[in-house]
């Protein structure tokens, strides 16, 4: 009895330190996300044509990080604070640039997220040759795009094909969280809703800590703000064209945009992440697509369709099937055909959350768990210890 009453006391006094230590770790990680961005917290960004000239060294071609069908995106560095950023060139001879400019702006000043990329200026002005002249400035994420982490990007040194970088099974769960509570507070969470209309891999930016933030580098078609009764799946009077294989298939009907069509393709960018296959596959022909292809593994043969590059240990394998097949099943269930038998994404979110869940199990994950996590993990090791010594010594006994 005397026993049981000390790991109960222990178990107390841990759980305390624990709370203390990642309550101590959360706010000295604030503080310095604070301190090392003051120009964004405290006044506005003001920047000239001049300036952002300057910055990305006359928009040179080694600064050219994405390109879109209305806008260039390039690196820059800005002499107020030595800030890094991205600035997005509108290419305002290409038709329907201005008003994406203009919707953009007012789209993305009401709105305040962590996982939505955050605007920190805006430059309207004419280039030296008396050109108009419009771009947006963002803050720059250093991971790049998900889709360079998901797919073979490139060519190496000695001309064979780069290995893709690889992503662990929690981080792409984290990911795909991020995306999910982006969206729903798109949809729900702003005065106006707002769809984005072409969720894909090259539009979610990921930044030094891998946190995830909905872009629109390379969109076809800038982000959109409607009316709120799109909250609930109506249709609006204005069609988003996406990207194929993203895209929902309403819309090739004539539909209407609507928040569901945005659920659509976090279903499929969902399957590809987990896949790690493209929805244009060229494996993807006749009636078999993405969808069709995960449903008819699951759930038994869920093992044989997981993205290969995903680092895997093989003693919590029963695990991680289980957590494959309602992942997958997920994606399957937002990326139906038909817009209204599509998953909500509170639901989503709920359910990608339960498998981010206990500590112990990350570091199973292959993910390199903070500082908080092994305190935890040491806790209950020790913990367990306590109690197969108790169990040995009444065994004895």
């Amino acid at each position: 009895m005397k026993v049981i009453l000390l790991v109960v006391v222990l178990l107390i006094f841990l759980s305390l330190f624990v709370s203390f230590f990642i309550f101590l770790q959360r706010r000295h990680h604030s503080k310095k996300k604070t301190s090392s961005m003051p120009l964004i917290k405290h006044q506005v960004l003001r920047v000239s044509y001049t300036e952002l000239l300057k910055a990305t060294n006359g928009f040179s071609e080694a600064n050219l990080i994405g390109v879109g069908s209305y806008a260039s995106v390039y690196k820059g560095i800005l002499d107020q604070g030595e800030m890094v950023v991205a600035v997005k060139v509108l290419n305002l001879q290409t038709r329907g640039a201005s008003r994406s400019f203009m919707i953009e702006c007012k789209a993305l000043r009401a709105i305040r997220h962590r996982n939505l990329l955050k605007i920190l200026s805006v430059c309207s002005s004419v280039d030296f040759h008396g050109n108009e002249f419009k771009a947006l400035v963002y803050e720059f994420m250093a991971n790049g795009n998900l889709g360079n982490w998901l797919h073979q990007v490139g060519v190496g040194d000695h001309g064979q094909p780069e290995e893709p970088r690889n992503l662990k099974l929690i981080q792409r769960l984290d990911i795909s969280t991020d995306i999910a509570s982006a969206l729903e507070y798109l949809h729900c969470g702003c005065e106006s809703t707002i769809i984005h209309g072409d969720l894909k891999p090259s539009n979610v930016l990921l930044d030094d800590e891998m946190t995830a933030h909905i872009g629109d580098f390379g969109l076809a078609k800038i982000i959109s703000t409607v009316s709120s009764d799109m909250a609930q799946g109506q249709s609006n009077s204005v069609a988003i064209r996406g990207t194929i294989g993203y895209v929902a298939p309403e819309y090739g009907m004539g539909d209407m945009a609507s928040t569901l069509g945005d659920v659509y393709s976090f279903g499929i960018l969902l399957l590809e992440i987990f896949t790690g296959k493209r929805p244009t596959d060229a494996m993807f022909k006749d009636h078999l697509n993405l969808h069709n292809f995960v449903k008819n593994a699951l759930p038994d043969r869920v093992m044989e369709i997981v993205d290969p590059y995903i680092p895997l240990e093989h003693n919590t394998r029963s695990w991680i099937k289980d957590c494959m097949v309602s992942i997958m099943t997920i994606g399957v269930a937002c990326s139906m055909e038909s817009p209204v038998n599509r998953m909500e994404l509170g639901s989503v979110i709920s359910e990608l959350r339960y498998f981010q869940g206990p500590p112990i199990m990350v570091t199973y994950m292959g993910y390199d768990t903070p500082s908080a996590n092994r305190v935890q993990v040491v806790a209950l090791c020790f913990i367990a210890s306590l109690m197969s010594s108790y169990s040995s010594s009444s065994s004895a006994a």
